[in-house]
């Protein structure tokens, strides 16, 4: 064999085939299925190309120093504003003197439409300690039953009064900035005299703390991310007690395909119903407890590479076009050969 021999075996794109170089009915045909196929798989590579993907890392968080934002917004629709308040306590015993709290009241009517509103500089109560803090409005009862309610205690038992007759409710929003560490805060009637809760109340059992928290979260939102309790409906008919959902808090960082980076939070949550009943001394709240892992999760977006996607195109716009040349080569031949069938029994 010789060495132009050898050449023409080794091409690879030899002459083209008979059926290839007629125009057939049954070519067109399957020239626009493949066109469509291959068109349809383009697109779908090009999206997936430009759709941006989510990576997520682990690693040991080393942030120190800095504050953790709980935004609240959460509706009572059967306790009126004026005997909600909102305690938070630092876990780790400290006085929490430099709390920043920017949380607001809006007045409800029984259909759940906006009254009122009213800012609430001094709905925060910063403690030392629970015990010290129950203590000391143990005290302060005594004194308030020994000597009597005073006027404005006894305008706000009327005022409650009137409000719990007419079906108001009370909607609370705002944040809190807080230190980075395992602590609770809890919305509840622990800011009324005993004895007003008392003669509002008439007992721990009429007080229902049912709630709908519309958003909790402990950062901004960052995409894809979900807040497990927003949405979270518990109404009580007939009963009462303490909610206590108890929340771990994970540090993440979302970093954007531009460079920009999003600290923010998300969290897991359980929770647990205490009901009340008359012999209890302790009044019905909705506490959140809170604790911070030591890990925490980077995500990043990142696009998938070029080089890959000219890669899989080329293997399914290639792909495609090489079964369409199979399908058209079986389909001529078919269709030839059933011709020939035909005319020799014309002959015959």
């Amino acid at each position: 064999m010789g060495v132009k021999q050898v050449l023409r075996a080794m091409d690879a794109f030899p002459r083209a085939e008979e059926h290839l170089l007629q125009k057939t009915k049954s070519g067109a045909f399957v020239s626009i299925v493949g066109l469509v196929i291959m068109s349809t798989l383009f697109l779908h590579e090009l999206s997936y190309y430009l759709n941006t993907i989510t990576v997520h890392q682990m690693a040991v968080d080393l942030r120190r120093g800095e504050t953790l934002p709980i935004h609240i917004n959460m509706t009572f629709p059967s306790l009126p504003c004026d005997v909600l308040s909102v305690d938070a306590i630092d876990m780790s015993g400290k006085h929490e003197v430099d709390l920043d709290t920017n949380i607001w009241k809006l007045r409800l009517n029984s259909d759940g439409h906006i009254t009122g509103t009213e800012y609430l500089s001094d709905l925060v109560e910063k403690e030392h300690k629970h015990d010290d803090h129950k203590d000391h409005h143990d005290d302060s009862d005594n004194k308030t039953h020994m000597q009597g309610f005073d006027q404005d205690a006894e305008n706000l038992i009327k005022k409650v009064k009137q409000a719990l007759a007419h079906g108001e409710g009370c909607r609370v929003y705002g944040v809190l900035d807080v230190q980075r560490v395992a602590g609770n805060f809890h919305i509840s009637v622990h800011g009324l005299n005993i004895f007003v809760a008392q003669k509002i109340f008439g007992g721990t059992t009429h007080v229902n703390v049912s709630h709908i928290i519309h958003d909790l979260s402990f950062g901004p939102k960052y995409p894809g991310g979900h807040n497990p309790l927003d949405g979270t409906e518990r109404i009580l008919r007939g009963a009462s007690g303490t909610f206590k959902y108890y929340i771990k808090i994970v540090p993440t960082e979302y970093r954007y395909l531009s460079k920009e980076v999003l600290p923010t939070n998300q969290f897991s949550v359980s929770e647990y119903f205490s009901p009340i009943n008359e012999f209890d001394r302790t009044w019905p709240a909705v506490y959140f407890l809170y604790d911070l892992s030591p890990i925490t999760v980077t995500i990043r977006e990142e696009r998938r590479n070029f080089l890959h996607f000219i890669t899989r195109l080329c293997a399914v716009l290639g792909g495609t076009f090489a079964l369409t040349g199979m399908l058209d080569k079986w389909m001529f031949r078919f269709l030839e050969a059933v011709m020939k069938k035909d005319s020799r029994s014309l002959v015959r």
